[in-house]
C-alpha cells in the first residue's frame, strides 16, 4: 500500500470480495482503445449504434430478449450501478479512502459480459466524504439522464435502480464481512450505507433496514421472458400482463 495514498496502484484488496468488487488498473500511459464512461454518459455521434450505451442496452436486449428498450436499459443501468458502488464501498472499507472514479478515468467494455468490465487508468486517492458525489453526482445522475433521454425509463425508477444497488452492494460486503470476522467492515459498511440514503437521489427510494431493502419501484425484470420478482420488488405478486399504454411499475 502506498502510505501516501491509502491505496495500492493494483487496488489487490477488493479482489477477495467478488467479481463486482474488482477494478482492474491500468500504468499511466498505457494505451488502451476502450471507451471511458465519460463517452457512455455523452451524446452519440453520427453513429448512433457505435455509441456504447446504446450499444450495450441492445446486448443486454438481446440477451435476456426483453420486450422493449427501455426494460434492457433499466437492467443494465442497475448492473453498471452495482459495479461502482461496489467499488467505492469496498474501497471505503477496506482502505478507508476511495480511488478517484471519475468518468474520464474510468474504461467501459459495452460488449463484456455481467459483472460490467471497468478499468480505471490512473489510482488517485479521494477520502470517503466524497463517495456520493464520486458515484451518483459523477455517475448515475448523467447515466440516468441519458437512459431516460434515449429510452424512456423513467426517473422514479432509475433512482430506486441505483438505491437497489447500492444496498446489495453493501449486503454483499456485509456477508463477507461476517465470513471473515471483520465485525468493523459489516459496521462500516452499514452505518456508510445508511448515511447514502439519506442522500435526496436516494430518499425515498425504498426502505433500508441493517442490509435489507425493500424498494418503492420496480425495475421491470419481471417482464423479460421467464423472469420473475426480485427480492427487494415493491410488487408483492407479478402483475396482469400490461396493455399498450400502462407504465405500472416504471416510477412516474
Amino acid at each position: 500500500m502506498d502510505p501516501e495514498t491509502g491505496l495500492d496502484p493494483a487496488l489487490a484488496a477488493l479482489r477477495p470480495l467478488g467479481g463486482f468488487f474488482v477494478l482492474r488498473t491500468l500504468l499511466p500511459g498505457a494505451g488502451d482503445p476502450l471507451p471511458t464512461l465519460a463517452d457512455a454518459y455523452g451524446s452519440p455521434s453520427s453513429d448512433v449504434y457505435g455509441h456504447p450505451l446504446i450499444f450495450r442496452v441492445r446486448k443486454v436486449a438481446e440477451s435476456v430478449r426483453a420486450p422493449e428498450d427501455r426494460v434492457a436499459a433499466s437492467l443494465a443501468h442497475q448492473s453498471l450501478a452495482s459495479r461502482l458502488w461496489s467499488v467505492a464501498l469496498g474501497s471505503a472499507a477496506l482502505y478507508g479512502r476511495l480511488p478517484d472514479l471519475d468518468p474520464a478515468l474510468l474504461r467501459w467494455d459495452a460488449d463484456a459480459s455481467a459483472p460490467d468490465d471497468l478499468w480505471l487508468t490512473e489510482v488517485r486517492p479521494r477520502p470517503v466524504d466524497d463517495l456520493a458525489a464520486l458515484v451518483l453526482d459523477a455517475h448515475l445522475e448523467p447515466l440516468a439522464e441519458a437512459l431516460h433521454a434515449r429510452f424512456r425509463v423513467a426517473p422514479g425508477l432509475l433512482r430506486g435502480n441505483a438505491g437497489s444497488a447500492l444496498a446489495g452492494s453493501a449486503r454483499q460486503l456485509i456477508l463477507w464481512a461476517r465470513q471473515h470476522g471483520r465485525s468493523d467492515v459489516a459496521a462500516g459498511t452499514r452505518a456508510l450505507t445508511a448515511r447514502l440514503f439519506t442522500h435526496p437521489l436516494l430518499a425515498g427510494t425504498g426502505t433500508f433496514t441493517g442490509p435489507r431493502f425493500r424498494r418503492s419501484s420496480c425495475c421491470l425484470y419481471y417482464r423479460v421472458p421467464g423472469g420473475g420478482l426480485c427480492g427487494d420488488c415493491c410488487l408483492d405478486a407479478l402483475p396482469r400482463a400490461p396493455r399498450l399504454g400502462d407504465h405500472e411499475g416504471t416510477g412516474r
